[in-house]
């Protein structure tokens, strides 16, 4: 693999209760996520909702601040950068949201939703570039000719053309690294092949490229590796191939055996997750199963985390879990008694 386009060490964010919960706990929502991006590469990120997913990317844009950990951008740290430096490095990373009904703004035309990054961050290029960059970029989309597009609003479009236009307003600072919030999510079906494999024909232009989602079949198919996220851990990490195939993790069998299978003859018994994830202002440091997971990681009881490396995906339960505790009976997800011992 060629040199890391960003690296991120150790990352930890947390959130501290506001007006009148100001005597609740501080909630841990990145826990010590360590990941790399190279050129060129698609790195999916997958949990269930409110695992921390936008929380670290959010994070590595330095859109929140983090409370320590390192990330690293082409060689450069940008953890402790303040807003006026960040301001320069913001044009090597964008991003796409979930909702493109909501990510565009109803005033704008495309050309002016297009335009406004140009403006805030190339301000010295001249009008007849500007014309040309959004014309490019608008063709890279797919959203050709572009003409017919530049005088529409986004009540004019489809949801698959507000989202190319998304991506579209992205690229046309010419970043080096897009995360993507789930980019297919508000989709209909028939339009995400298309995002999908435009995402990754951008990929094979050097683009690093971080997907949120919470499709593992998804993941699989577009996506060069996976990264499994539950309670703020990266719990297991490898090759798409090697994670779908082979799941180590107890949580990645689980999120696995829920994918509808293309043979209506093969029969799995899908791993059903019951009532909630545990409050992550109060993370048992014991092992602990949970009724939302089959059985805890490493970190999440406490422990230190796996010596094997994380492109291996061969993140193990700890010893004192067993099925036999965590299948004994359903806790309900309000009750005190929660964690299976």
């Amino acid at each position: 693999m060629s040199e890391a386009l960003l690296e991120v060490t150790d990352l930890v964010t947390t959130y501290s209760p506001r007006g009148l919960f100001q005597g609740g706990r501080e909630v841990r929502a990145v826990d010590g996520v360590s990941l790399t991006v190279a050129p060129g590469e698609i790195l999916a990120v997958v949990g269930e909702s409110g695992c921390g997913k936008t929380s670290t990317v959010q994070t590595i844009l330095r859109m929140v601040d983090p409370t320590s950990g390192r990330i690293v951008l082409e060689g450069r740290d940008i953890t402790a950068l303040s807003q006026r430096s960040l301001r320069p490095v913001r044009r090597a990373m964008q991003m796409v949201y979930q909702d493109p009904y909501e990510s565009l703004d109803p005033r704008f035309t495309v050309r002016d939703t297009l335009l406004e990054p140009l403006l805030v961050h190339e301000r010295g290029v001249s009008r007849e570039e500007r014309t040309r960059r959004i014309t490019e970029a608008l063709e890279t989309v797919g959203l050709t000719p572009p003409e017919t597009y530049l005088g529409r609003y986004p009540h004019e479009l489809s949801g698959g053309q507000r989202q190319r236009v998304a991506i579209a307003a992205a690229l046309v600072i010419r970043p080096r690294l897009l995360i993507a919030d789930e980019p297919v999510s508000m989709l209909d079906v028939s339009v995400r092949a298309g995002i999908l494999g435009l995402l990754a024909s951008l990929c094979e232009q050097g683009l690093g490229v971080v997907m949120i989602t919470h499709d593992l079949a998804t993941a699989a198919h577009y996506a060069d590796r996976i990264a499994v996220m539950y309670l703020g851990r990266i719990v297991e990490e490898g090759p798409a191939a090697a994670v779908t195939r082979n799941p180590r993790h107890p949580y990645t069998q689980a999120l696995m055996s829920v994918i509808p299978q293309p043979d209506p003859r093969a029969r799995i018994t899908p791993t059903i997750l019951t009532g909630e994830a545990p409050d992550a202002a109060a993370i048992p440091r014991a092992a602990a199963s949970t009724p939302a997971a089959p059985s805890p990681n490493r970190r999440a009881a406490g422990t230190t985390r796996p010596s094997t490396p994380p492109s291996q995906a061969t993140t193990e339960p700890p010893a004192r879990w067993s099925p036999e505790a965590s299948q004994r009976r359903t806790v309900s997800a309000r009750s005190p008694e929660r964690y299976v011992w």
